[in-house]
């Protein structure tokens, strides 16, 4: 990404010690449920948009980085632990963790990939029953939680 690119999306880690910026639309945008990915996001799947480096940077600290395969590194915030990214070395793109970004409503999938290992009751989740934090919490609970978390623009 250069200085005089406008960013599309912005995001980073829970407690915002590494920031992102992408200046153009992801290239795909996709689920995977492969076992590595599974562990690796301490989820059923994970979710990754697809950008080219070029269109990339990382603009506020920098990552850390697990090599995951032979093939693959993960990025992390060493600080918060907030998984980051998924990258093969020396490729020309890199997968950002969709839920890293500062607006993940606007990353909608469009593909699934690890199928194999899918948890079979994943499909099922958007029929569980359901509740907002508030009601979950209650308003008395809410109103004694003070969140550390970065929020979700620079």
């Amino acid at each position: 990404m250069t200085e005089a690119s406008k960013p599309v999306l912005t995001g980073g880690c829970q407690c915002g010690a590494v920031r992102f910026a992408i200046s153009a639309a992801p290239n795909k945008v996709s689920i995977c449920h492969c076992r590595m990915c599974q562990k690796a996001s301490g989820a059923p799947f994970a979710s990754f948009a697809e950008i080219e480096k070029g269109d990339f940077a990382w603009t506020k600290g920098a990552p850390s980085a697990f090599q995951s395969s032979s093939i693959a590194m993960r990025d992390f915030c060493v600080a918060c632990g907030t998984p980051l990214s998924f990258r093969r070395i020396d490729g020309p793109r890199i997968e950002i963790m969709t839920g890293a970004f500062d607006r993940p409503d606007r990353l909608v999938p469009t593909r699934q990939y690890g199928t194999e290992s899918r948890l079979g009751w994943v499909v099922g989740v958007a029929n569980l029953p359901s509740q907002t934090t508030q009601q979950n919490y209650g308003p008395d609970k809410m109103a004694t939680i003070v969140s550390h978390q970065h929020p979700d623009h620079d």
